[in-house]
């Protein structure tokens, strides 16, 4: 293992970004884990998916998560917008369940631009937006666990205005809160 650096990661501040794929929500979680402000994740009320604060436990503590529950799409990317713009909130988790269009992309980054703050959009596959500054798939890896207390990832980087993509497999660490990037395994 290493700590080779990720282009796009960290996420750049004042920007929003996006991630895809069944590990989105493990991804939002790993990029909250440095920071010490809150996170306001914002969801639709009506979705399936429950968000449990004990579960993002392996990655920050969830006294510093805001739950914003929503009636409609409009209201998520209003409530996004609004804590972007204001700037108190480092992070924003927005869940979308449609596509944005690239007004309201481009809206949510004026508001990040605005307060300093970062955006992520947990999107379903292909529903991303042209204005996302950066886009991730992140899928949980399937090979044998490395160890009793981790939880590797592969994150591919599919989008990056200002950088390289390229696919990472990536291995976060509980007990010592860290991202390592995991060597590919010859055979």
């Amino acid at each position: 293992m290493s700590d080779t650096p990720i282009p796009g990661y960290p996420l750049r501040p004042g920007r929003v970004h996006e991630v895809c794929g069944p590990g989105a929500p493990a991804f939002a979680a790993i990029c909250a884990a440095p920071g010490t402000g809150p996170v306001l994740w914002i969801r639709e009320a009506h979705t399936r998916e429950a968000l449990t604060p004990q579960g993002l436990l392996p990655f920050l503590d969830p006294a510093r998560l805001l739950i914003a529950q929503t009636r409609t799409p409009a209201d998520s990317l209003a409530v996004a917008e609004e804590a972007l713009k204001d700037g108190t909130v480092p992070l924003v988790v927005l869940a979308v369940t449609r596509p944005l269009d690239l007004r309201e992309g481009r809206r949510l980054q004026l508001a990040a631009g605005a307060g300093g703050a970062t955006g992520l959009c947990l999107i379903p596959e292909g529903m991303g937006s042209n204005a996302a500054e950066t886009r991730w798939r992140a899928t949980p890896r399937l090979a044998p666990q490395p160890g009793p207390d981790s939880t590797p990832f592969r994150w591919e980087s599919i989008k990056n205005k200002s950088g390289t993509t390229g696919a990472w497999d990536v291995l976060w660490e509980p007990a010592t809160h860290r991202l390592r990037v995991v060597s590919p395994s010859r055979e």
